[in-house]
C-alpha cells in the first residue's frame, strides 16, 4: 500500500493527533479507523434499501420516500444539537 500526503490545516492535524494520541494509536491508525467506519454514498443507499426490505419482509411496513426523508432531517437535527452541545462544552472549560 502506497501512501498519501493529504494536506489539512495545522490545527485540524493537531485535533487528530491529540484524539490518536488519547486513543493510544498512531494518526495512521486513526485515519485508517476514520476510513473505514464512513459510508460512501453508495454503502448508505445500499444499507438503506437493506433496511427497507427488511422492515417490509419481517414487519409489513414499507418506508416511504417522504419517511425516509423525515428521519434524515430529523437525523442531521439531532447531529447538529449534538455538535452545539459539544462545541458548548469546548468553549466553557
Amino acid at each position: 500500500m502506497s501512501d498519501v500526503m493529504i494536506r489539512v490545516p495545522a490545527e485540524v492535524r493537531d485535533q487528530l493527533a491529540a484524539v490518536a494520541e488519547a486513543r493510544g494509536t498512531s494518526l495512521r491508525a486513526l485515519m485508517q479507523d476514520i476510513a473505514a467506519q464512513t459510508l460512501t454514498p453508495e454503502q448508505i443507499k445500499e444499507r438503506a434499501d437493506r433496511t427497507r426490505a427488511l422492515l417490509a419482509e419481517r414487519f409489513g411496513h414499507y418506508v416511504s420516500d417522504e419517511e425516509s426523508a423525515e428521519m434524515r432531517r430529523k437525523m442531521r437535527e439531532a447531529a447538529a444539537a449534538h455538535r452545539a452541545t459539544l462545541a458548548e462544552s469546548e468553549s466553557s472549560r
